[in-house]
């Protein structure tokens, strides 16, 4: 019974560690010196992190929608020529595996039973098991276009859920609005 009742509470403790899962993490980077808001328009670069073998994929799409989306909602207008600002989106997926040790639970010690504890090693042995997972990094970056010169980066990194996968487009869009959020200014009306 005693046994049981700890097999249950090392379960209920190790789903809640699973479930502690949170977004991906965003770092961000960017030359203070820059005033964002006298910049009025963006437009993509010539060739995209995110497309192969000489032709957009499906995944460009989603990020030059989704970045679109964030840009304009900052007042920033899309161009195809001559932008103020240059953008440019990578993404990667890696697999990553990891090596999980759980204490599994002694059942009693022989002569000493009754003494269960004292005598024991408690918990005596260790499962292990590797769990595989796909982890995700995406970067956007933002370059002064008159200068070449790159002056805001923003990267996530996490893993990639099943749902993720399967749903990429919507998956897109949600990580490029967190890579967006620190996003220094908006367009100042009139500027440049």
């Amino acid at each position: 019974m005693r046994n049981s009742m700890l097999a249950g509470l090392a379960l209920i403790v190790s789903s809640f560690l699973v479930g502690c899962a949170t977004g991906p993490a965003v770092r961000t980077d960017y030359d203070r010196s820059v005033d964002f808001s006298s910049f009025q328009t963006f437009g993509f670069a010539s060739e995209l992190g995110t497309d192969r073998g000489g032709y957009a994929s499906l995944l460009t799409d989603d990020f030059k929608s989704a970045v679109r989306n964030e840009m304009e909602t900052r007042g920033f207008r899309h161009v195809d020529a001559d932008p103020d600002l240059t953008l440019n989106f990578f993404a990667h997926v890696a697999e990553r595996s990891e090596l999980i040790e759980r204490p599994t639970l002694a059942a009693g010690a022989g002569y000493y039973d009754y003494r269960y504890g004292l005598y024991t090693a408690w918990p005596t042995r260790y499962e292990q098991e590797v769990i595989r997972y796909q982890v995700g990094t995406a970067t956007v970056d933002v370059v002064d276009a008159r200068r070449s010169q790159l002056i805001w980066e923003s990267t996530a990194e996490g893993r990639l859920a099943p749902k993720a996968l399967d749903n990429p487009k919507t998956a897109v869009k949600n990580t490029v609005r967190e890579l967006f959020a620190p996003f220094p200014a908006s367009a100042r009306p009139g500027a440049g």
